[in-house]
């Protein structure tokens, strides 16, 4: 493992174990509203095989489990320990016995080339420093007929408080402000389109769609801050210094009147030739 890849890995693995507590809340309803979206453009047959990286909680893996019926196998994976017990946890409480987490690398998996019927990836792609290679490898994994599915952000990630974030931690601390967000590598179409080609992954199919979350507050803003990857940053600066974050954003949102943020999302997928 290189040194980025594992920087990378052990950032995120950080990151999303913290992120946890607030993962599943309620202003992060478009978890699955996303995960839900990008299944239902695959259209799953029952009996199916799917494989669901960066899985999280649950987000898309659970759809998929509920799509391919109790004939058909999900595997989720992801490096983050207590989302996946989160998604054990919903897993059993929906009987759905098809569908399996397991804590593991995406970089990593040592699966079987032309195993699955689908290949799933959501708001995780970004989190490697080789992408172009990751989407190759998740494409090794796709039966011929079979589909890779990669969702990430479009523009304006959670607008206007995200620009609100970043400016209250640039106050702070400056030299976190680049740090946690990968995601805006690969925002438009174009960059999503270039992706797949550089990574060998011919026909891909785009869709770009704008969603919003509601905002019961502004606190609700710093929730979706706590249970996304800008976790990272909150952890990074320590309790009194986010709690001065925390108190700027809320205040802008506030004087702004903000009551909803931007969900924009890129849903892209290809298809191997029989």
């Amino acid at each position: 493992m290189t040194d980025a890849l594992d920087a990378a890995r052990r950032k995120a693995e950080a990151t999303y174990n913290a992120a946890s507590d607030a993962f599943d809340a309620e202003p992060l309803a478009f978890w699955d509203r996303v995960g839900a979206r990008t299944v239902e453009r695959l259209a799953l047959r029952p009996g199916a095989r799917v494989l669901d990286v960066c899985c999280g909680t649950g987000a898309s893996a659970l759809h998929a489990a509920r799509a391919v019926g109790p004939q058909g196998r999900v595997l989720g994976v992801d490096l983050a320990e207590d989302l996946i017990a989160l998604g054990r946890a919903k897993a059993a409480a929906a009987s759905l016995r098809q569908l399996e987490f397991r804590r593991a690398d995406m970089t990593a998996l040592g699966l079987p080339d032309a195993s699955f019927d689908a290949v799933v990836c959501v708001f995780g792609i970004f989190f490697v420093p080789d992408m172009e290679a990751q989407v190759a490898e998740l494409w090794r994994m796709v039966r011929p007929g079979g589909q890779l599915a990669i969702t990430t952000w479009g523009t304006d990630f959670v607008e206007p408080g995200y620009g609100a974030f970043r400016a209250a931690v640039r106050r702070v601390r400056p030299d976190l402000v680049a740090a946690f967000n990968p995601w805006d590598r690969i925002t438009t179409p174009d960059a999503v389109r270039k992706l797949f080609a550089d990574a060998g992954v011919p026909g891909v199919e785009l869709a770009s769609e704008n969603g919003w979350q509601p905002l019961r507050s502004p606190e609700d803003f710093w929730t979706i801050a706590r249970g996304s990857g800008l976790r990272w940053a909150i952890d990074q600066m320590g309790a009194a210094a986010a709690d001065g974050v925390k108190r700027d954003v809320v205040e802008r949102l506030t004087a702004d009147r903000v009551t909803r943020v931007a969900t924009n999302a890129i849903y892209a997928s290809a298809r191997r030739a029989r």
